[in-house]
């Protein structure tokens, strides 16, 4: 696994695509070094590379580690994100702390693998689905829940999935229901892989619902750090 660096990057730029959602994409002179399915620390506050780091917070990448960008995508809650709104403008120097978690990296069986995300949730399987280590899962099943289809903003990223063999479903609240975990499970089974990405609740529910269905913990990934 890429050992823990920090870079001084700069906001090449910002999107806006929906009340409360930012899309932010970062270059550095020094190449990001990860994993997909890993996150990474970013800090607003002035640093000067050395010292203690400063206050702040975790996000997932969306880009994968082919790219020389780092993108990654928010949702406007709490003081940090209100800070990033108004601070991350396009050319403002950052510092992110790179890379963490192994969401993709421990071993698990390719051959029966599920992947169920809500909303933003996608974001750390968009590293992976649209990295070249995506051919070597077999037949892999892709559930996805959204809002509405104006919540959807990854077409392009979905469109570049690099598996042919890849089964994606996705599910519009308002027209669809949201995500039912238990249809999930009959048709995928006690042996599946489940990567689970989403609302902290969503993940805590389906997670048990699992679990009390006799899958086995060590079969359960979940991208929760926060």
């Amino acid at each position: 696994m890429p050992n823990v660096k920090k870079y001084k990057a700069i906001v090449k730029q910002v999107s806006n695509p929906l009340e409360g959602i930012y899309t932010v994409t970062f270059i550095s002179n020094k190449r990001f070094i990860y994993n997909p399915g890993q996150f990474l620390h970013l800090a607003l506050d002035d640093y000067d590379g050395v010292g203690q780091w400063p206050q702040s917070r975790c996000f997932s990448m969306q880009s994968t580690p082919e790219e020389k960008e780092i993108k990654i995508t928010i949702s406007v809650k709490g003081e940090f994100t209100n800070r990033m709104k108004n601070e991350l403008l396009e050319g403002k120097e950052v510092w992110l702390k790179l890379p963490y978690g192994d969401l993709f990296d421990r071993g698990h069986d390719k051959s029966n693998c599920v992947f169920i995300a809500g909303g933003t949730g996608i974001t750390p399987f968009l590293s992976l689905f649209n990295h070249q280590s995506f051919f070597t899962y077999k037949n892999p099943k892709i559930y996805l829940g959204f809002k509405t289809e104006v919540f959807n903003i990854y077409n392009y990223e979905l469109f570049k999935i690099k598996n042919e063999n890849a089964n994606m479903q996705v599910y519009y609240e308002n027209k669809d229901g949201i995500l039912n975990i238990e249809s999930i499970f009959i048709d995928s089974g006690i042996n599946a892989n489940y990567f689970i990405s989403g609302p902290p609740n969503m993940i805590k529910s389906f997670k048990e619902h699992l679990i009390d269905n006799s899958v086995i913990s060590s079969n359960i990934y979940t991208d929760d750090w926060e």
